[in-house]
């Protein structure tokens, strides 16, 4: 009594699509998509710049210094 029949689903469906259209719900679906690929892409740069930090750190615990010169600059110096 109180559960979702596939009747309701699929009238709620059908109302779905009418209101929005195909090509709105499959762009809106690209949309999406994208969203989760850039979280994904973001979360690999943030791991990559630890283990960066990682790998600059001495066995002591002390942190070595990071050149930040242009390369430029360092190649006129």
């Amino acid at each position: 009594m109180g559960g979702i029949s596939i009747w309701q689903l699929a009238i709620v469906g059908i109302l779905v699509v009418l209101l929005f259209g195909r090509g709105k719900i499959s762009e809106l679906m690209g949309d999406v998509a994208k969203g989760i690929k850039s979280f994904k892409k973001g979360m690999k740069d943030d791991d990559d710049e630890v283990q960066v930090a990682e790998q600059n750190i001495a066995s002591d615990g002390t942190a070595q210094p990071i050149d930040v010169t242009p390369k430029r600059e360092r190649e006129d110096a």
